[in-house]
């Protein structure tokens, strides 16, 4: 029962990201990958919300791991940073985008982890 938990909320994540990241983008008319960003900034906000709960007996922490999993993408975040340019030698905006959202990732996981702490 574990593994299809994760296996459908994976699968719901995974379609919200794709729809919730074409929407954000198309509405910025951004060069730069919004919508990506957006959505991992959002899971990490929320992960960080069910660890800080700490209410590990529900089915919370499966059903958002697996949501989230499917939610959240790092190899779409780095192939995005990849197209703004790192070759032959990195761009202000792929720089821009890795750091930004590495630091601020690591800046909405805490602050839900410690909103629900």
């Amino acid at each position: 029962m574990t593994i299809f938990v994760a296996a459908v909320t994976g699968s719901v994540g995974a379609l919200a990201r794709y729809v919730l990241t074409g929407v954000i983008q198309q509405r910025t008319r951004s060069a730069m990958p919004v919508g990506t960003a957006a959505v991992n900034l959002s899971g990490a906000l929320a992960l960080g919300l069910i660890v800080g709960a700490g209410d590990f007996a529900t089915g919370w922490p499966l059903a958002g791991a697996g949501f989230l999993g499917g939610f959240t993408t790092f190899s779409t975040w780095m192939i995005e940073t990849a197209r703004l340019g790192v070759v032959p030698r990195p761009s202000a905006s792929a720089v821009l985008n890795l750091a930004a959202t590495a630091v601020t990732g690591v800046a909405c996981a805490a602050l839900g982890y410690h909103l629900a702490h």
